[in-house]
């Protein structure tokens, strides 16, 4: 077994055809490619759907004060298949469209879909979703908020968004983590972050 890493990047790739399949709410394109091999030499052409959605950010809010995260639930299709409950517990994530930029999504989303404002803006870190079908990468956050004024019912009527928002202790979350209540990517990642890095991040927090 070798442990060496192979430093290939993206001019070992060679994408000969990019043949549009599917337009609706989200994209599916088909790509033909050749890369280059572990042993040397180049592949096959190989062919593979890609669904392309864009890419996105996800901003878990939390309130230094009461020591709560502000968390949304609501429905997705793609856990019916796999859950008994697919209404997710989630962190506020979204689209990032042509023109803007990461950091002000986050404010849109976390206003649009859970009704609150955000300061102290950090960026944890960046992941790709699913690589192997999907090209979306997600930005994760995380940034302060005063959960006091996290209640109700949001999300954009032009969206079918029925977005219900929590406020959920810090024991409770990590409980979550642990019991599997919590099981998307996005949250599952960026919850993770903030406990490994709570101490460092509340001290880069200005004091309020």
């Amino acid at each position: 077994m070798s442990n060496k890493i192979h430093r290939f990047n993206s001019t070992d790739v060679k994408v000969s055809d990019k043949k549009p399949l599917y337009q609706g709410f989200f994209k599916t394109t088909e790509y033909t490619f050749t890369h280059k091999l572990f042993n040397g030499g180049w592949s096959d052409p190989i062919r593979r759907e890609v669904f392309e959605r864009g890419h996105a950010v996800a901003v878990l809010p939390y309130d230094p004060d009461t020591g709560e995260f502000v968390l949304i639930e609501q429905f997705r299709i793609g856990a019916v298949e796999t859950s008994d409950k697919p209404w997710l517990i989630e962190i506020v994530a979204g689209i990032i469209d042509e023109g803007e930029t990461p950091e002000t999504v986050c404010y849109r989303e976390a206003q649009e879909e859970a009704g609150i404002a955000l300061t102290n803006l950090t960026r944890a870190t960046s992941y790709l979703a699913s690589p192997g079908g999907t090209t979306e990468r997600i930005d994760i956050f995380v940034a302060r908020t005063d959960s006091t004024t996290a209640h109700g019912v949001h999300g954009l009527d032009s969206e079918s968004e029925d977005i219900c928002v929590h406020r959920v202790a810090e024991s409770d979350a990590l409980e979550w983590l642990k019991n599997g209540h919590i099981d998307n990517a996005a949250s599952i990642i960026a919850l993770q972050w903030f406990f490994m890095n709570k101490q460092e991040l509340l001290e880069s927090w200005p004091t309020q």
